[in-house]
């Protein structure tokens, strides 16, 4: 379990420079770090197909990763969860949450 979460945050690390990588309106980040170099060398239409389909399979990816982690992870119902917590506090005292009529009052003359 512990692998596919590791797993997709790295997936989710990958796709957040992916997306900022793509050409966007204003030009995106490959423009303004040297990307237009590699864009001339492959071709900007090629580029960006590969930025797209890389987006969609980091996205895949991390819904995979997080479906898995579900399936495979420890499962509790709410039903287990809340007859957890009525079992805690029926074992806890009553006198914890109830108050002392007995009890002198402070004195506060002092």
């Amino acid at each position: 379990m512990t692998v596919l979460i590791i797993l997709a945050m790295f997936a989710s690390v990958l796709l957040v420079f992916v997306v900022l990588a793509q050409n966007s309106k204003g030009g995106g980040l490959s423009s303004q770090f040297g990307g237009s170099g590699a864009s001339n060398l492959i071709g900007v239409k090629k580029t960006g197909d590969l930025l797209e389909r890389l987006t969609w399979a980091f996205a895949i990816a991390i819904m995979l990763f997080s479906l898995g982690v579900n399936l495979v992870g420890p499962s509790s119902s709410s039903d287990e969860i809340l007859d957890k917590v009525k079992n805690e506090k029926l074992q806890q005292p009553a006198q914890d949450n109830a108050l002392d009529l007995n009890a002198k009052p402070a004195d506060t003359t002092k």
